[in-house]
Protein backbone atom coordinates (compact mmCIF):
# COMPACT_ATOMS: atom_id res chain seq x y z
CA UNK A 1 0.00 0.00 0.00
CA UNK A 2 0.94 3.64 -0.56
CA UNK A 3 3.30 5.61 1.90
CA UNK A 4 2.05 8.42 3.77
CA UNK A 5 1.44 11.71 2.49
CA UNK A 6 1.77 13.43 6.11
CA UNK A 7 3.11 16.60 5.82
CA UNK A 8 2.80 17.33 2.30
CA UNK A 9 -0.08 19.85 1.07
CA UNK A 10 -2.12 20.20 -1.71
CA UNK A 11 -4.37 22.04 -3.50
CA UNK A 12 -7.11 20.24 -5.75
CA UNK A 13 -9.08 22.85 -8.32
CA UNK A 14 -11.32 22.89 -10.90
CA UNK A 15 -10.60 25.70 -13.58
CA UNK A 16 -13.03 26.79 -16.21
CA UNK A 17 -16.75 26.23 -16.37
CA UNK A 18 -17.11 22.59 -16.24
CA UNK A 19 -19.66 22.36 -13.11
CA UNK A 20 -18.75 19.22 -12.07
CA UNK A 21 -16.53 18.05 -8.87
CA UNK A 22 -16.99 14.71 -7.92
CA UNK A 23 -13.67 13.16 -8.73
CA UNK A 24 -11.99 16.29 -7.21
CA UNK A 25 -13.91 15.73 -3.88
CA UNK A 26 -12.97 12.18 -4.69
CA UNK A 27 -8.97 12.53 -5.09
CA UNK A 28 -9.32 15.46 -2.17
CA UNK A 29 -10.07 12.58 0.22
CA UNK A 30 -7.84 10.03 -0.72
CA UNK A 31 -4.99 12.48 -0.19
CA UNK A 32 -6.96 13.73 2.71
CA UNK A 33 -7.16 9.93 3.90
CA UNK A 34 -3.51 9.33 3.12
CA UNK A 35 -2.47 11.93 5.90
CA UNK A 36 -2.08 15.67 3.69
CA UNK A 37 -3.47 18.52 3.95
CA UNK A 38 -5.91 19.37 1.18
CA UNK A 39 -7.57 22.68 0.02
CA UNK A 40 -10.41 22.87 -2.44
CA UNK A 41 -10.79 25.81 -4.69
CA UNK A 42 -14.53 24.77 -5.50
CA UNK A 43 -15.68 25.25 -8.99
CA UNK A 44 -14.71 27.26 -12.12
CA UNK A 45 -11.73 29.34 -10.69
CA UNK A 46 -9.21 31.01 -13.23
CA UNK A 47 -5.75 29.44 -13.81
CA UNK A 48 -4.45 32.91 -11.93
CA UNK A 49 -6.39 32.45 -9.37
CA UNK A 50 -5.50 28.80 -8.50
CA UNK A 51 -2.06 30.28 -8.86
CA UNK A 52 -2.11 32.96 -6.02
CA UNK A 53 -3.86 30.29 -3.64
CA UNK A 54 -1.09 27.77 -4.11
CA UNK A 55 2.00 30.08 -3.85
CA UNK A 56 -0.09 31.75 -0.89
CA UNK A 57 -0.94 28.14 1.00
CA UNK A 58 2.74 27.09 0.24
CA UNK A 59 1.57 23.50 -1.15
CA UNK A 60 3.91 21.38 -2.43
CA UNK A 61 1.61 20.32 -5.78
CA UNK A 62 -1.77 21.42 -7.27
CA UNK A 63 -4.54 19.11 -8.66
CA UNK A 64 -6.90 20.23 -11.60
CA UNK A 65 -9.52 18.31 -12.03
CA UNK A 66 -10.23 18.76 -15.90
CA UNK A 67 -14.00 17.97 -17.98
CA UNK A 68 -14.90 20.39 -20.37
CA UNK A 69 -12.24 19.88 -22.78
CA UNK A 70 -10.08 23.09 -22.62
CA UNK A 71 -7.05 20.84 -20.59
CA UNK A 72 -4.40 22.12 -22.56
CA UNK A 73 -5.41 25.54 -22.57
CA UNK A 74 -5.89 25.85 -18.85
CA UNK A 75 -2.81 23.93 -17.62
CA UNK A 76 -0.40 25.78 -19.78
CA UNK A 77 -2.25 29.41 -18.46
CA UNK A 78 -2.03 27.68 -14.77
CA UNK A 79 1.46 26.87 -15.36
CA UNK A 80 2.69 30.13 -16.30
CA UNK A 81 0.63 31.71 -14.26
CA UNK A 82 2.89 29.56 -11.26
CA UNK A 83 5.79 30.67 -13.03
CA UNK A 84 5.08 34.51 -12.76
CA UNK A 85 4.24 34.26 -9.25
CA UNK A 86 7.70 32.41 -8.16
CA UNK A 87 5.46 28.78 -7.46
CA UNK A 88 7.37 27.18 -10.48
CA UNK A 89 8.88 24.72 -8.13
CA UNK A 90 4.97 23.56 -7.20
CA UNK A 91 4.49 20.29 -9.10
CA UNK A 92 0.83 19.43 -11.26
CA UNK A 93 -0.88 16.92 -11.67
CA UNK A 94 -4.37 16.77 -13.73
CA UNK A 95 -7.25 14.22 -13.84
CA UNK A 96 -10.71 14.53 -15.37
CA UNK A 97 -11.80 13.59 -19.02
CA UNK A 98 -8.19 13.88 -20.84
CA UNK A 99 -8.14 12.34 -24.63
CA UNK A 100 -4.85 9.69 -24.58
CA UNK A 101 -3.24 11.35 -27.28
CA UNK A 102 -3.13 14.88 -25.03
CA UNK A 103 -1.82 13.02 -22.22
CA UNK A 104 2.22 13.41 -23.89
CA UNK A 105 1.50 16.85 -24.73
CA UNK A 106 0.03 17.74 -21.19
CA UNK A 107 3.29 15.55 -19.80
CA UNK A 108 5.66 17.76 -22.25
CA UNK A 109 4.44 21.00 -20.91
CA UNK A 110 5.23 20.36 -16.94
CA UNK A 111 2.60 18.22 -15.68
CA UNK A 112 3.81 15.64 -13.20
CA UNK A 113 0.79 13.27 -13.69
CA UNK A 114 -2.24 12.55 -15.99
CA UNK A 115 -4.91 10.98 -14.22
CA UNK A 116 -8.31 9.31 -15.51
CA UNK A 117 -11.24 7.71 -13.73
CA UNK A 118 -10.48 4.12 -15.17
CA UNK A 119 -7.10 4.57 -13.04
CA UNK A 120 -7.72 2.60 -9.41
CA UNK A 121 -6.74 5.45 -6.04
CA UNK A 122 -3.99 3.86 -4.89
CA UNK A 123 -2.17 3.72 -8.05
CA UNK A 124 -3.10 7.62 -8.84
CA UNK A 125 -1.62 8.23 -4.68
CA UNK A 126 1.58 5.92 -5.23
CA UNK A 127 1.93 7.97 -8.65
CA UNK A 128 2.00 11.21 -6.85
CA UNK A 129 3.74 9.56 -4.08
CA UNK A 130 6.52 9.44 -5.90
CA UNK A 131 6.16 12.55 -8.13
CA UNK A 132 6.80 13.95 -4.44
CA UNK A 133 9.62 12.18 -4.12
Amino acid sequence: MAMSLKGKRFLIAKPGLDGHDVGAKIIALTLRDAGAEVIYTGLRKSPAYIARVAVQEDVDAVGLSLLSGAHNELVRETLAQLRDMDGGDIKMFVGGTIPMEDHQQLLDSGVSGVFTAEMKLEDILAQIENMLA
